[in-house]
């Protein structure tokens, strides 16, 4: 029995359109009223208020191990079909406690340098004058940002990383957008479990192929720093590695869609920050570090209680989910001057967006300089790009990641 709030407060509803679009009202009051908020059609604790968020996420109260009890409990037909997917699922970082976790990371860690990164930047340059070249080239006015930019150019990237040919890029979305109906809590899917068996199973045939053949005819790069990465002579297992390449598909893709799409979003409905910005392009960097605290590609994190604990007066239960939601935290008016001010110039942002403590996310780095690149070079591009007064944007029907499906823009005003 949940000792919840009574049932004429405060509902927190992801699935109502309105909510999607602009959750942080809704994030307000729930700091305010009911800071630890169970919901009833989630089934899971809602977290909002940053100490709190940060605090569960240094904590060992919480595991992200969510996989293994939910997989025990299925029925056997869908515990057959989903098999492949737990394990591989089971087998990321993300979803390891310690000391699997901090046995995994230390060997991850020698393939993410910062010099590894950064010696990417040129590449990345060249994915965003390509993707741009071939949207002018194209001559038309109206577009899809997301679809045409925000997808391509962090997908083409992790490609690169992975040696898969850009060709394949559709075979990989529909690989990825199938996990992520699984993984990213859309909810809205009937089929979603087939759909994730099915994803999965592509992926990891191609990744344990390519593994294979890498190791037999090396050559450098990042996918050969992932096969040659050891920690104390500890290395990933063929499955290790055939899961981690997935994770960095999926997660290196995903949220720096994300993350271009709500800059290009934010910085066109504030245009005086857009102008401050194009008259002073070093303000890039905190520019995108107030994109991921103001609204972030990463709208929560999922978690299950590891032990029973209390928090604000109510015992949360082992077993039961959590979603510590990072973009109301990164809100709270109690850590942030102005929360709900857009303001590239907030020198202190000690925004939750990539997680804290041991699954502060490898990719951030990554991200930050893919995001650099990307919204320069586009506003550099396309100097009167205009959000299209005609059709709205898409927001994603999901709990974890925060993003437009779809970003109609006019190129030329």
């Amino acid at each position: 029995m949940h000792n919840a709030a009574p049932a004429e407060a405060l509902v927190y509803d992801p699935s109502d359109p309105a909510v999607m679009a602009d959750p942080f009202p809704v994030y307000a009051r729930l700091r305010e009223e009911d800071p630890l908020h169970w919901s009833p059609s989630l089934k899971s604790w809602i977290v909002t208020r940053y100490t709190d968020v940060r605090d569960l996420l240094l904590s060992d109260h919480l595991s992200v191990n969510r996989l293994t009890a939910f997989y025990e409990s299925l029925p056997p037909q869908d515990a057959e079909l989903l098999r492949d997917v737990v394990h591989y699922l089971n087998l990321w970082l993300a979803f390891r406690d310690p000391p699997d976790h901090t046995r995994l990371r230390r060997i991850l860690r020698h393939a993410f340098t910062p010099a590894a990164i950064d010696a990417m930047r040129p590449r990345i340059e060249s994915i965003a004058d390509l993707l741009l070249d071939r949207m002018q080239a194209r001559g038309e006015n109206r577009i899809d940002l997301i679809r045409d930019y925000a997808l391509q150019l962090p997908a083409f990237v992790i490609m690169d990383l992975l040696d898969v040919p850009r060709d394949m890029l559709d075979d990989f979305k529909q690989w990825s957008d199938d996990m992520a109906v699984f993984i990213g809590g859309a909810r809205n899917s009937g089929d979603k479990y087939e759909r994730a068996a099915r994803g999965c199973r592509l992926m990891a045939d191609y990744f344990r192929k390519l593994i294979l053949e890498r190791s037999a005819d090396p050559r450098p790069g990042f996918l050969m720093d992932l096969i040659d990465a050891r920690d104390e002579g500890d290395a990933l297992s063929t499955d290790e590695l055939v899961a981690t390449c997935i994770l960095v598909l999926f997660a290196g893709h995903e949220t720096t869609t994300n993350l271009i799409g709500n800059a290009t979003l934010l910085l066109l409905r504030h245009p005086e920050q857009l102008a401050m910005l194009r008259a002073d392009p070093a303000l890039i960097e905190p520019a995108i570090e107030e994109v991921l605290r103001f609204d972030g590609p990463t709208n929560a994190l999922v978690r299950v209680v590891a032990r029973d604990h209390r928090l604000h007066g109510k015992t949360l239960r082992a077993g039961e989910r959590v979603f510590v939601m990072v973009n109301s935290a990164n809100r709270d008016p109690r850590i942030f001057d102005a929360p709900d001010t857009f303001d590239i110039t907030r020198r202190t942002n000690r925004h939750l967006t990539f997680g804290q403590g041991i699954h502060l996310c490898l990719g951030a780095r990554l991200a930050r300089v893919e995001g650099h690149i990307a919204v320069q070079k586009l506003f550099a591009r396309f100097p009167a790009l205009a959000l299209d007064p005609q059709e709205a944007p898409e927001w994603l029907d999901a709990m974890v990641p925060r993003g437009t499906r779809r970003l109609p823009v006019r190129l030329n005003g």
